[in-house]
């Protein structure tokens, strides 16, 4: 089996396709119990955020999984498969993990360095674990992809070369100001009260607005939101919720919106905003954190308003200065892929070690009960000082083959050698394979509870 993603994200796709590819948390259940019904793929998970879309399977077939995994991306997204295939890239084996490692340092985020992203591994890993797509292969590999990003920002500057999208998202909206002069005094409403909304809010009151509303579909989680806001010590904000019809009239008061929901369709038109201006004298900013769009694009237009969203951030990060700790970064994500593939190839071979190792304890078992049928006057401390001797002499000669070639497998190309062990010493292949599942469900208990 190896690995593979198929995905599109903000490098490969125009913002249009990715808000029509955008899938729900219903749709990403469906999409990884259909990729798991398919033959190529023995478990699967999907990394869904505000810009990309990747399944990760771990399949037996390349070519036969590229296509079963990108017919099932266009099936789920609703954008036929034609449309959507230029837009789709694939990465396989060491470069599917070079992939996953590289956007959990926040490499191939829209702003370098952004550390959002360790969170949606963190939930992307979670979600396979509750549905149990996720088997040896995907736990190994998020679990490493969540220390990698980690040792990124822990041992480099990379959150230096970029902000949090939020973070962005105000410096444009602010332009050549600086965001804590920009933001001071001003009134802000917060729509929406998921994990980008809350990370929204918590700037915007540490950049020094002096009153957030927070609108959402569920008011108690509003509630929670503003309480938390209000309780956080050093800020001096005013934090209040409200349901989500009160939006057109905190509209009319607001001086900045911040939106991230899940909507599938418009939260504020371009008339629901205009009609807002007319009531005001002071411009109002926006910032459309969500995929798809929750501002209606044509608010740009409307005199008054200025409008950051995906496709202008975008835009606007393609641009940005990379800081020198990038290429460290890179650096650290080359030696753990190498680190990553010799532990996967030293674990390949692990189960024919252990059938070698149990097919020679049933050997000495058998030879042992074999003497004591030709010698049945043996008392009990010759029998075990015989048997002792000769397991020490089949783990002598076990000894050196075992651990050579297991450090053979690891290296490249070393995938061979287990198929050798098991030639040589005539294993029973489904010895192995019982070995390789008791090891599969062991890990699984294990790595359920280190998320």
């Amino acid at each position: 089996m190896s690995l593979l993603v198929v995905g599109l994200s903000h490098r490969s796709a125009p913002v249009s396709i990715l808000e029509r590819a955008s899938l729900s948390a219903d749709t990403q259940a469906k999409l990884l119990q259909d990729t798991l019904a398919a033959e190529p793929a023995a478990e699967a998970t999907v990394l869904a955020t505000c810009n990309r879309i990747e399944l990760y399977a771990d399949v037996d077939k390349f070519h036969a999984g590229v296509a079963e995994l990108s017919t099932l991306l266009a099936q789920h997204s609703g954008v036929g498969l034609d449309e959507l295939t230029p837009y789709l890239y694939v990465h396989y084996e060491d470069r599917a993990v070079h992939h996953l490692f590289s956007v959990a340092c926040g490499l191939d985020s829209m702003v370098v360095g952004e550390g959002q992203i360790l969170g949606q591994i963190k939930d992307t890993l979670a979600l396979g674990q509750d549905l149990h797509t996720a088997g040896r292969l995907l736990n190994d590999l998020f679990q490493q992809a969540l220390r990698v990003g980690k040792r990124a920002h822990s041992e480099t500057g990379i959150d230096r070369a970029g902000q949090s999208l939020v973070t962005f998202g105000l410096e444009q909206l602010a332009q050549d100001t600086d965001v804590e002069t920009w933001a001071k005094g001003k009134r802000a409403l917060v729509i929406g009260a998921g994990s980008m909304s809350s990370l929204a809010a918590a700037t915007l009151a540490r950049s020094g607005v002096s009153e957030i509303v927070i609108a959402n579909r569920t008011l108690a989680r509003a509630e929670r939101l503003a309480q938390i806001l209000g309780e956080a010590g050093g800020t001096g904000v005013a934090a209040r919720a409200v349901e989500m019809v009160a939006v057109g009239d905190e509209l009319t008061r607001a001086d900045v919106v911040v939106s991230c929901t899940g909507a599938t369709g418009l939260v504020l038109t371009a008339e629901a905003v205009e009609d807002a201006v007319r009531a005001r004298r002071a411009p109002l900013f926006l910032l459309d954190l969500a995929m798809p769009r929750d501002i209606d694009a044509a608010a740009h237009r409307i005199p008054g308003v200025r409008l950051v969203d995906i496709e202008s951030l975008a835009e606007a990060s393609a641009d940005a200065p990379m800081a020198a700790d990038v290429d460290q970064v890179r650096g650290i994500v080359s030696d753990e892929v190498a680190a990553f593939g010799a532990a996967q190839r030293a674990a390949h071979i692990t189960p024919t070690v252990v059938a070698l190792r149990t097919m020679a304890a049933e050997v000495v078992a058998g030879e042992v009960a074999r003497l004591e049928g030709r010698l049945p006057g043996l008392d009990d401390k010759q029998r075990a000082e015989i048997t002792q001797t000769v397991r020490r002499v089949v783990d002598k000669l076990l000894h050196a083959p075992t651990v050579r070639v297991k450090q053979l497998a690891s290296e490249p190309g070393g995938a061979g050698y287990a198929d050798a062990l098991r030639t040589l010493f005539d294993l029973d292949p489904e010895t192995v394979a019982s070995v390789s599942r008791a090891d599969l469900n062991d890990a699984d208990v294990k790595n359920r509870g280190r998320v």
